[in-house]
């Protein structure tokens, strides 16, 4: 039901590029442990509202929140030369209690 409203709340299409990839860390993994929350590198103009209609249409979960994180990209020095990594945004997408995202293939 609530899928169906954020279709049509939001282009399909651009919900589908607004998460770039999961980020899979050891930091990652213990705020998915204690608070139930899976994080993604989404787009840079991405919004909340956004981010949450496209985990809830892709995923087929329940959202409660979502918290989003700029990082500025490290400066990085490759010889000579002095470049800087760029700047991503983080997605801390908070699930609704006993609700749950498997990156790991296997069908449910």
């Amino acid at each position: 039901m609530t899928t169906n409203t954020a279709a049509k709340k939001f282009d399909e299409g651009r919900l589908m590029q607004v998460l770039v990839a999961p980020i899979v860390s050891e930091k990652a993994t213990l705020v998915a442990d204690k608070t139930n929350a899976v994080t993604f590198k989404v787009l840079q103009d991405a919004t909340k509202p956004e981010i949450k209609a496209a985990v809830e249409l892709m995923f087929n979960v329940q959202v409660k929140g979502v918290s989003v994180a700029n990082i500025k990209g490290k400066t990085k020095r490759f010889g000579r030369s002095v470049g800087r990594r760029d700047n991503i945004r983080k997605a801390y997408v908070t699930l609704q209690p006993g609700q749950e995202l498997n990156f790991s293939g296997e069908a449910a």
